[in-house]
């Protein structure tokens, strides 16, 4: 069947239609996407701004004629971080339901982290072992950990890429000062729960998904994305320790010029990476293998078995 999977972001308004049934890998057939920020459009109170709102509505609507024109038999709408924790997320979603009726779900933070979970898993299969599995969205940290397709520890925390930039950086370049508190105030939270994955022992692989991860990567000497999602791609610790004061001391300009980073990204790297360091040196795992998968093939594969049990 041909599925639409629409996946609002803290960044990004992305559907993907899939043809996918069970047994197989969801095969990618149309990409449309489109630069939400939704993340930094906040208001003090916490809510999204009414731009934010109105930018939502109308890819939603444009979401619709694309899945209608692809031929998708159905759409599965859900929403991560951004809308989670907005103040008014009742209401944004019921504007975008009563504008297009599309009932958009929301992801709790131990959910989007379980079916990232089941996506890794269900790429490097039984031979992986225990799996670690970290995930660093807009808007939230999701890690999760285990020997089976349902993770034994999965849990979230606000520490996404694009939230920690409007937090700690406003529209500027990273202060050395800022970095640093910001460096010793993400290692606290990581470690105040590192507990959940560590008590059950080191994984016997350790993995990572989504764009930062992707782009810190890609930086670091991995593989360009023209080279397919076949090609095994990783992370060092040791060389992202490395280029981290490198990224600090640049531009956004000079940011916009490194492989693998979107002009509308760059100032998110910096947190990033230090979100991405410290996973590793937290939980003492010199590399993470980068995985094509994510949360939205995690969301294809649950509705697939779901549909394998009923029909």
């Amino acid at each position: 069947m041909r599925l639409g999977v629409l996946d609002i972001g803290s960044n990004t308004g992305h559907l993907l239609v899939v043809d996918a049934h069970g047994g197989a890998a969801p095969l990618p057939a149309y990409s449309h996407k489109e630069r939400l920020r939704l993340a930094e459009h906040l208001d003090a109170d916490g809510a999204v701004s009414t731009s934010g709102v109105d930018a939502l509505t109308d890819f939603v609507a444009s979401a619709i004629e694309v899945a209608e024109e692809k031929g998708c038999e159905e759409m599965l709408g859900f929403a991560t971080s951004a809308i989670r924790d907005s103040a008014n997320s009742d209401e944004v979603l019921q504007h975008v339901q009563d504008a297009t009726g599309v009932a958009i779900a929301v992801l709790s933070g131990e959910d989007e982290a379980r079916l990232t979970f089941l996506a890794v898993r269900r790429w490097f299969g039984w031979s992986a072992g225990r799996l670690a599995v970290f995930d660093i969205g807009g808007g939230s940290l999701e890690i999760a950990a285990g020997s089976d397709e349902a993770p034994d520890v999965a849990w979230s925390m606000p520490l996404g890429a694009a939230r920690l930039a409007r937090q700690w950086f406003g529209s500027g370049s990273a202060d050395e000062g800022v970095v640093r508190e910001l460096r010793k105030q993400i290692r606290a939270d990581i470690a105040r729960d590192a507990g959940h994955l560590l008590r059950n022992g080191a994984p016997d692989r350790a993995a990572a998904t989504s764009k930062t991860f992707r782009s810190l990567a890609r930086i670091c000497g991995a593989a360009p994305s023209s080279e397919g999602p076949l090609v095994p791609r990783s992370l060092g610790l040791a060389d992202l320790s490395r280029w981290i004061p490198k990224l600090v001391a640049m531009s956004l300009d000079e940011l916009r010029e490194l492989p693998g980073v979107s002009a509308s990204r760059a100032h998110q790297i910096v947190p990033g990476a230090l979100v991405a360091e410290a996973c590793m040196d937290i939980f003492d795992l010199p590399e993470l293998e980068i995985c094509p998968w994510a949360l939205r093939e995690g969301v294809i594969l649950e509705r697939l078995d779901q549909l394998s049990v009923l029909g």
